[in-house]
């Protein structure tokens, strides 16, 4: 699971993985290189990090 947020709702992420997977989520912050057209999955606010269990 991927899930692309802004910086306010980070957390919630982080939170959504650890308790579906209950494992510790990657955080990555998104670079100029990884921008993408989807903004956060939670707003309509730029995406800047990816929160993932892979």
């Amino acid at each position: 699971m991927i899930i692309i947020c802004c910086k306010d709702h980070a957390e919630l992420a982080i939170d959504i993985i650890v308790d579906e997977f209950e494992t510790p989520p990657v955080v990555e912050l998104l670079t100029e290189n990884d921008e993408l057209s989807t903004g956060c999955e939670y707003c309509d606010n730029k995406g800047a990090y990816k929160v993932s269990n892979i």
